[in-house]
């Protein structure tokens, strides 16, 4: 019975936030990966497009809830979502036009491309604060839990129960399903092998008649997307803070360096290492400890290898010792 709530209490705090938080993560560096693979740049707006994206999503969320329009047991953001994605879909493009476009096609260093990035950031990163605020915005609706601790209690006789949010579940389906898709489309359509044709080889792509700019006009619709539905689930998860955005940057370029940058099957995988490390090593170990050894042995310290302040200390920690050690990360993607 102590194991079982060992590992219920285990369960609670580390696999299931791991899993959710792994899902955001692997979603996020999925739009970094897609443009580092293709594009061919470090795209350090993109936390800062999923902040604007997230800011769209909740203004029409807090339009509909004040029309009366909701989704039952399900967000309202939900509704909105599809709304969001368009609005960032064409920011994306339209700041392509204005400000990358230029650059690619002089030829331009990655490293200019770079540069041109930081500045979109901060731009956007203005922009979200002037029009939503800089304090968090909670904009989740509809019914909180899918499983409650109570009743997880009452359903097993454990003494830890076991909670799992509603965002949390949509969360996890929601990166099962996008992840699905982009992966057949990727592999399965004809604008998806010429995407990845073009990542493996520009002159040999643009020799078999592939339309460059085509390329990246789908590039950056996929990154809009990719970009409000992560934003947005991770905002339903916990709130909505553009700051978070910025600093949410590290651990998504380490999920798609750890994996591989520029293969987006390493953008998932390393969605969910950096998630679980940065989970595990900021978890206090005390009750699980507790259940599993005898009382006299039970622990009077958290068990807690660091605090909660420096997780984003752990991703950075990681990345370091890939770029060390490993620079094409796990799956073999392009060094860094």
């Amino acid at each position: 019975m102590d194991f079982l709530n060992a590992l219920t209490a285990l369960a609670n705090y580390v696999l299931v936030p791991g899993v959710t938080y792994g899902s955001q993560l692997a979603l996020g560096a999925l739009g970094i990966t897609l443009i580092y693979g293709i594009l061919r740049f470090s795209n350090f707006a993109h936390g800062d497009t999923m902040a604007f994206g997230t800011m769209v999503v909740i203004l029409i969320t807090w339009w509909m809830q004040s029309a009366g329009i909701g989704f039952g047991p399900l967000p309202t953001a939900l509704l909105a979502l599809p709304f969001g994605i368009a609005v960032t879909v064409l920011l994306v493009l339209g700041t392509d036009r204005v400000v990358y476009r230029f650059y690619r096609r002089a030829k331009a260093a990655p490293i200019i491309l770079v540069m041109a990035s930081l500045g979109v950031m901060f731009v956007l990163n203005g922009l979200v604060r002037i029009v939503i605020g800089t304090g968090d915005q909670r904009f989740a609706d509809g019914a909180r839990f899918i499983v409650t601790a109570g009743g997880f209690k009452r359903a097993t006789g454990l003494e830890e129960g076991l909670a799992i949010k509603v965002s949390q579940g949509i969360t996890v389906i929601t990166a099962v399903v996008v992840v699905a898709a982009l992966f057949w489309f990727l592999n399965r359509t004809r604008t998806g092998k010429s995407m990845r044709a073009f990542s493996d080889n520009e002159d040999l792509a643009l020799l078999s008649g592939i339309n460059p700019e085509r390329v990246v006009t789908i590039v950056w619709v996929l990154v809009g997307i990719l970009a409000t539905v992560a934003g947005t689930l991770y905002g339903l998860d916990k709130s909505f803070k553009p700051f978070i955005y910025f600093q949410l940057l590290l651990p998504m370029f380490a999920a798609a360096i750890v994996g591989g940058l520029g293969n987006p099957l390493g953008a998932i995988a390393g969605g969910f290492v950096i998630a679980f490390s940065e989970v595990t090593v900021t978890y206090a170990f005390k009750k699980v400890v507790t259940y599993l050894v005898p009382d006299a042995w039970a622990p009077d310290s958290l068990v807690q290898l660091l605090s909660t302040d420096y997780k984003f200390a752990v991703s950075f920690s990681i990345l370091v010792l890939v770029l060390l050690f490993r620079p094409t990360g796990i799956f073999k993607g392009q060094s860094v």
